[in-house]
């Protein structure tokens, strides 16, 4: 029986020949990672333990990248703990105010994952590493504290949804779009523990920028991890960035998979997830006249080069709506250093825009741009939960950055098409 590009590196890392769906395993990690929410719990665990040392101190990132820069004294004293335990284990990948970065997009961006890796992380959207031909899945703190200790996790093998995608993707719509349309299609909970596996001719006409963006929001319909066919594009990213050494793993032709889909991205348009689910998508000409409030162009799903690029676009010669906040939120510092060097800062400002430093900071409520009772916000981050960005009683709509910059001109949700045309 073959095995799928998920199993194939969960059978490397657990050193079997062979695994099944359903089975247990003890993996080998390539990269352990956490931040200032998740962190300082598992270091609390590592000591409480009485561990002295950790396994790999290369093998571990620490990105304080929530509440940072710092909001209040509770963030700071979370923050103090990462460091000192960093300092003291001779951990080398920390990433302060500074250096740091959102972390799903800063650790793809130093070349610390690459194509083959057995990648944990304590947040759900660790997942983001797929995109590289990684295996890369969200764990508790505490498995987090058990793997600095040991380099080694617990899994359970998961069965295996087969995306074939076909088609070149329309004007306007990007990464977001297509997976916005996919959660739409087969719901939040449409691959409970599955591995989501994307492959097919269409892959050509993804960018890596697009495929963080769809591998980040597997977990928002229940996956265990997605994960890309390492193509041409893949192979020059990990050569642009990486040095790490690499493996390329592809699904045998007689994998098996408990559904298939076929995704047409050229029938795909600008699509819009209307609270309080990923799921409860629509088309964005669809959507009708909703005013808004706020617009948050960042996150770990589209805080990248591209998406700074597009909203810039969108935004060039036009202003902001007067009813309107809109936050940019480069996702990296060299996102940011880029951003400056191509002008697009000017752009933003002129807008009317405010531009942050990295942060995670609004995708949960947490600082720099918390939505009051009865606000709505257009956010490209990925979850749109009750009370996720603010105010129970306010709204999250998620949608692309060109969704989210004309909608921010606009003063209340449009296709970039209305704004460009």
């Amino acid at each position: 029986m073959g095995m799928t590009m998920t199993q194939k590196i969960l059978a490397k890392h657990s050193g079997n020949k062979y695994v099944a769906p359903g089975m247990l395993i003890s993996a080998k990690v390539d990269m352990v990672l956490g931040n200032d929410i998740t962190a300082p719990v598992a270091i609390k665990e590592f000591e409480k333990i009485g561990a002295e040392k950790v396994f790999d101190t290369e093998k571990i990132a620490l990105v304080p990248d929530h509440f940072t820069p710092n909001k209040d004294i509770k963030s700071a004293e979370q923050v103090k703990l990462m460091r000192n335990f960093a300092r003291k284990m001779g951990i080398k990948h920390f990433f302060e105010i500074g250096q740091m970065g959102v972390e799903h997009a800063l650790l793809p961006e130093l070349g610390l994952v690459t194509a083959g890796d057995l990648v944990i992380g304590a947040d759900s959207h660790t997942c983001t590493y797929g995109a590289l031909g990684a295996f890369s899945t969200g764990v508790g703190s505490t498995d987090m504290a058990a793997a600095m200790v040991t380099g080694e996790v617990w899994l359970k093998v998961p069965e295996a949804i087969k995306f074939n995608l076909i088609g070149k993707p329309g004007e306007w719509v990007s990464g977001k779009d297509i997976i916005l349309h996919i959660i739409g299609q087969i719901g939040v909970d449409g691959a409970l523990y599955k591995s989501m596996e994307f492959t097919g001719e269409g892959l050509e006409f993804l960018t890596m920028d697009d495929r963080f963006t769809i591998a980040n929001m597997a977990i928002e319909a229940g996956a265990k991890n997605g994960i890309f066919e390492v193509d041409d594009e893949t192979l020059k990213y990990i050569a642009e960035h990486s040095s790490k050494p690499y493996e390329v793993f592809t699904a045998d032709s007689d994998a098996e998979y408990v559904r298939e889909y076929t995704i047409d991205l050229s029938k795909i348009k600008p699509t819009v997830a209307l609270p309080h689910l990923p799921e409860n998508t629509r088309p964005v000409d669809e959507i009708g006249d909703i005013p808004i409030d706020q617009v948050v162009i960042g996150s770990c799903t589209n805080g990248r080069i591209e998406d700074m690029r597009i909203a810039a676009k969108i935004l060039a010669g036009r202003k902001v709506h007067k009813n309107v906040r809109c936050i940019i939120i480069p996702a990296t510092q060299n996102v940011w250093k880029q951003c400056l060097k191509e002008g697009l800062f000017d752009i933003f400002i002129e807008a009317g825009c405010a531009v942050s430093t990295p942060t995670c900071g609004p995708c949960l409520g947490g600082h720099m741009g918390i939505l009051a009772e009865g606000e709505r916000a257009v956010a490209t981050t990925n979850r749109n939960f009750v009370g996720r960005m603010g105010h129970v009683k306010s709204e999250v709509y998620l949608a692309s950055p060109a969704v989210a910059a004309a909608s921010a001109v606009a003063g209340k949700i449009v296709s970039p098409a209305a704004i460009m045309d």
